[in-house]
């Protein structure tokens, strides 16, 4: 793995080749990541396939992530991999939430790593990223018609719509999620503050 000295030379280097494409660095998991500018992905893994010294040729895995509250919203994660040395290199696009009515974008980097073009899918499926210049950008894991990202932290866990088989129509129906509990209510206050209500097995204690 690329020590300190090594990250911060790899992106002083990436950004005289291409101004303003990593705005920060930082260690995890014992990796160096690279924060990119989304707009800039595309440069970024060129020129680290491409440059002498550098070689991440391959690209293992492409993965979403969802930071809200935070902003940048969304991640995207290339994880790369210099065989010959076994280093990997991990870079971050920082997405932000284009808000309600719009999705996130990130350029599409399939035509330059093939193993990106189906895990590019699945971060869209999952959480509404749209990979401009993808060949074939759908669903690949949920129903067809699926509402909603469902990696998304802002997602209902139950869902919007619930699928099950109908005897008599003979055929998978959909239908808005219906609870079979109503919601319950919490109180967080302390017992010690003294609530304005009976604690429950306060009702068996007789009269002080």
């Amino acid at each position: 793995m690329p020590d300190a000295p090594g990250l911060e030379l790899i992106a002083q280097d990436l950004n005289g080749a291409h101004p303003g494409t990593v705005l920060a660095t930082y260690h995890e998991h014992g990796d160096g990541c690279l924060i990119v500018e989304p707009a800039q992905i595309r440069e970024a893994l060129v020129w680290l396939r491409d440059t002498p010294g550098q070689e991440y040729t391959f690209l293992a895995s492409v993965h979403g992530a969802d930071y809200l509250p935070a902003e940048p919203r969304f991640g995207v994660h290339y994880e790369l991999l210099n065989m010959p040395r076994v280093e990997r290199l991990r870079l971050r696009a920082a997405v932000a939430d284009p808000g309600p009515d719009a999705l996130p974008e990130v350029p599409s980097v399939a035509d330059l790593h093939p193993t990106a073009e189906f895990q590019e899918r699945e971060v869209y499926d999952f959480f509404g990223i749209v990979f401009t210049g993808h060949p074939d950008l759908r669903r690949i894991l949920t129903d067809y018609g699926f509402r909603g990202f469902p990696l998304r932290k802002d997602f209902p866990t139950t869902g919007y719509v619930e699928v099950r088989y109908d005897e008599e129509a003979k055929r998978v129906v959909y239908e808005p999620v219906k609870l079979t509990q109503e919601y319950r209510m919490f109180d967080f206050m302390s017992p010690w503050e003294g609530a304005d209500y009976i604690l429950p097995g306060d009702e068996k204690k007789g009269p002080a």
